[in-house]
């Protein structure tokens, strides 16, 4: 099992940067690993709500549906996306910080199968494509 795990500062309320982070089609804007996303469904975010992101790794292109699992709104934000040969598990919460926010941002990757033997590297890469992912929402989060 790969993890990264990162909290990050911003200059926007904890209500702007939940409905940002919740909105999970914004991922592309922040995430270079991640060549597009988009909703599945209509409406506001809720639990069953559905996002399709394509990630970039190694050369290879991989769409992943990712459902919310756990949603507590204004604060906290679950998606899970599984498939033969991975399961990916995303964490945002969200916390006012004097008149901006702090976003706390957990990922946890598991390969699955076969697969399971390259779990070691896949932590070591797990952190260089989680670190640039920091990078992106950093930008983000404070325009």
């Amino acid at each position: 099992m790969a993890r990264y795990s990162t909290t990050v500062s911003s200059t926007l309320s904890a209500q702007e940067a939940f409905r940002f982070m919740a909105n999970f089609e914004n991922v592309a804007s922040w995430d270079p690993g991640v060549t597009e996303a988009s909703s599945k469904d209509e409406g506001d975010v809720a639990i069953g709500t559905s996002f399709t992101v394509v990630s970039k790794f190694l050369g290879l292109k991989t769409p992943l549906v990712y459902r919310v699992v756990e949603f507590e709104p204004e604060s906290r934000i679950r998606l899970v996306a599984e498939t033969a040969t991975l399961r990916s598990d995303d964490e945002i919460i969200v916390s006012a910080l004097g008149e901006g926010s702090s976003v706390t941002y957990n990922a946890d990757l598991n390969l699955r199968g076969a697969l399971r033997l390259a779990d070691p590297l896949l932590g070591l890469a797990f952190r260089t494509i989680g670190d640039r992912a920091r990078d992106g929402l950093r930008k983000a989060l404070n325009p």
